[in-house]
C-alpha cells in the first residue's frame, strides 16, 4: 500500500511517539524504509527545529504539539495533509489536518470525534481506494463538463451563426430539447458511472487551488464547441435544398457530433467490451436520434423531414470528423498536477 501511495504522488511520513529504534523497525517493515541513523528523534526539539525536520520521512518521540506543528508546517508549504491516528494524542493534529482519518476499531473516541473520516477496517489500503475513487469522480466530472458545456455552446453558436449564413431558423426549440434529452440523459448518466482509469493512480495530485475548469479544460470546451458547430453548419449548408432538409441535417449532425464527443472524451484505454455502458448509452441515444426522422409521429412533432442517403452520410462524416479532431485535441499533455500530498501515519493505527 505504501508503494501504491508513492505511485499516486502521496508521500507517506511516519510520525510516532515511540522510540527511534522502534520507528526505524516499523518504517522498514511497512515500506517507509529509512536507515536508523536517518530517523529524526524529536526529543527536546524546539519549534524551529521541528519545522526544519518536516522534510524527514520518519520522526520519532513526537508529542501532540510536535504532530500539530508538523501538520501546520506542511500546510504552509502548500501540501495537502491527510493524517491517520488512533490515540488521544493524535486529536489536535487530526483536527488540523486537511483530512483527519481515525481508526474505527482501535481508535479512541477522542480521535474519532476529531477526524473527518473513520476507517472501519483500520486498513491503509482503504485510504488508497478512497484516493482512486476520488480521482475517478473528479475525472468523470471534468469529462462531463467538457461534453455537456461544449454541446450547449455548440447549440448556441449554431443558433447565432445560422441566420448569418442563410439558415433563417437553424433549429426549432423542440429539436434542441430532443438533442439535449438524449445527450444529457442517457449518455450523461453513463459518463458519470465510468470506471476509474488505472493511469490516474500513476499521476501526482492536482493543485488544491485548481479550478474544475482549469488545466486547459475551458479551452478544450471552446474548441470542441466550435468544431461541432462548424461541422453541423457545413453539412446544413451543403444540404440546403430547403428549410426542412437543412434543419434535419443540422439536427442529425449536431446530435451525432455530441455523441461522438462523448466517446472521444472517455479514457484512452477504455474498450466497449470492457466497459460497455457508455458505448451502449451512446448507441441507444443514436437510435433515438435517428428515430426522430424515421418514426412518423415523432418526425411530425419535431417538424423534420426524411433525409436521403447522401445527407445521412454527410451527417456521419461530420460526426466522425468531430470525433477525430477531439481525440487529437485530448492527446495534448495535461498540466494539472501539484506538489505531492502528504500522509502522516501513526504506526499503531495499522
Amino acid at each position: 500500500m505504501i508503494a501504491a501511495c508513492r505511485r499516486a504522488g502521496v508521500v507517506p511520513i511516519l510520525v510516532t511517539g515511540d522510540h527511534a529504534a522502534t520507528a526505524a523497525a516499523i518504517a522498514g517493515r511497512v515500506g517507509i524504509a529509512e536507515p536508523p541513523g536517518n530517523v529524526v528523534d524529536l526529543t527536546g526539539f524546539t519549534r524551529p527545529a521541528v519545522q526544519r525536520s518536516a522534510d524527514a520521512t520518519v520522526l520519532a518521540r513526537a508529542t501532540p504539539e510536535h504532530k500539530l506543528l508538523l501538520v501546520e508546517t506542511w500546510q504552509r508549504r502548500g501540501d495537502v495533509v491527510a493524517m491517520t491516528g488512533d490515540g488521544v494524542n493524535d486529536g489536535p493534529a487530526l483536527r488540523r489536518a486537511d483530512i483527519g482519518v481515525a481508526m474505527g476499531r482501535r481508535g479512541t473516541e477522542v480521535a474519532r470525534q476529531a477526524d473527518d473520516l473513520v476507517l472501519a477496517d483500520d486498513d491503509l489500503g482503504t485510504v488508497v481506494t478512497a484516493i482512486e475513487e476520488g480521482r475517478r469522480v473528479y475525472a468523470n466530472i471534468r469529462r462531463f463538463l467538457l461534453f455537456g458545456i461544449s454541446g450547449g455552446a455548440a447549440e448556441i453558436l449554431v443558433m447565432v451563426l445560422g441566420p448569418a449564413i442563410g439558415l433563417t431558423v437553424p433549429l426549432l426549440p423542440a429539436q434542441i430539447l430532443w438533442i439535449n434529452l438524449l445527450t444529457h440523459g442517457l449518455v450523461g448518466v453513463a459518463m458519470g458511472a465510468e470506471p476509474a482509469d488505472p493511469a490516474r493512480m500513476q499521476e501526482p495530485p492536482r493543485p488544491p487551488t485548481q479550478n474544475v475548469l482549469g488545466a486547459g479544460l475551458w479551452q478544450r470546451i471552446a474548441v470542441a464547441s466550435v468544431v461541432m458547430a462548424t461541422a453541423s453548419l457545413a453539412v446544413a449548408i451543403w444540404a440546403a435544398e430547403g428549410p426542412a432538409l437543412s434543419q434535419t441535417t443540422l439536427f442529425l449532425t449536431l446530435g451525432a457530433s455530441q455523441l461522438a464527443v462523448a466517446l472521444a472524451v472517455r479514457a484512452p484505454r477504455r474498450r466497449a467490451v470492457q466497459d460497455p455502458w457508455l458505448f451502449l448509452a451512446v448507441m441507444g441515444a443514436a437510435v433515438l436520434l435517428l428515430a426522430a426522422v424515421v418514426v412518423t409521429p415523432l418526425r411530425s412533432m419535431l417538424d423534420l423531414s426524411v433525409p436521403g442517403l447522401p445527407a445521412v452520410l454527410a451527417c456521419l462524416v461530420g460526426a466522425m470528423a468531430t470525433y477525430i479532431l477531439m481525440r487529437q485535441l485530448l492527446r495534448t499533455p495535461r498540466a494539472e498536477h501539484a506538489n505531492p500530498a502528504l500522509t502522516a501515519v501513526d504506526p499503531k493505527a495499522h
